[in-house]
């Protein structure tokens, strides 16, 4: 599996996410700065989490705008898998890739926690490694996590099946208690229409071993690879 981590300044996972997917793949992921115009060729586009540009006018607004975005949004449409975590997921939103918006937490304070989150789809290159309805546990660091768009807009992610990952409590129930950033619907992560590029805000590749204390977000990365060995 060939990927390439895209770095901008304020990023601050950037050594987490490909460390995960060194682990998890066998081997070693590309760094590209933000400044670049082009992407490597890669099977695999990887936007982690952080604070870009210090989260200036709206969470990713400014990075949606680097250069290699440019190359990211192209290399989306012709088919490449593409992951946004956290700030990623944001940016994505940003640059168009992916619906809505990610608005401030429901109670205005930053996150950062375990939580428990569902998968609702499993037929997905990011969580065919996991059973539908299985229930994992993924850190968040966040404090623009509250996932937003139109109803129509949900009433489609929701109908074709592209939310993947949807926050709930440790037995799989969804509630306002597990809901822990005020997210329309407990909603985690997406998926776009192709099915190619996904965002989500917990962090996945900060629990794929036992060093870290679990294992739980290891399938998304062992989904990748398996898709992409296909």
């Amino acid at each position: 599996m060939k990927a390439a981590v895209v770095v901008f300044p304020g990023i601050n996972r950037e050594r987490d996410m490909m460390r995960a997917l060194h682990v998890v793949s066998g081997t070693a992921p590309i760094p590209v700065w933000h400044a670049d115009k082009e992407l490597p060729d890669v099977d695999l586009i990887v936007i982690p989490g952080g604070f870009s540009y210090g989260d200036y006018l709206r969470c990713g607004a400014i990075a949606a705008r680097s250069p290699i975005m440019g190359d990211v949004v192209a290399k989306a449409n012709e088919g490449r898998l593409v992951l946004g975590i956290c700030n990623g997921f944001q940016i994505l939103t940003e640059s168009g890739l992916l619906p809505g918006a990610l608005m401030r937490n429901r109670n205005l304070n930053f996150i950062c926690r375990d939580v428990h989150l569902r998968v609702e789809n499993n037929r997905t290159p990011f969580s065919s490694a996991y059973a539908k309805g299985q229930v994992i546990r993924c850190p968040v660091a966040h404090h623009d996590g509250n996932y937003f768009a139109d109803a129509e807009t949900i009433a489609r992610l929701e109908g074709e099946g592209r939310v993947v990952y949807r926050y709930c409590d440790e037995t799989g129930a969804v509630t306002e208690a597990a809901n822990v950033n005020g997210s329309i619907n407990s909603i985690a992560g997406i998926l776009n229409e192709r099915g190619n590029v996904l965002g989500m805000m917990p962090h996945p590749e900060n629990l794929i071993e036992q060093l870290q204390g679990g294992d739980d977000g290891r399938g998304v990365f062992e989904s990748l690879v398996g898709a992409l060995a296909a």
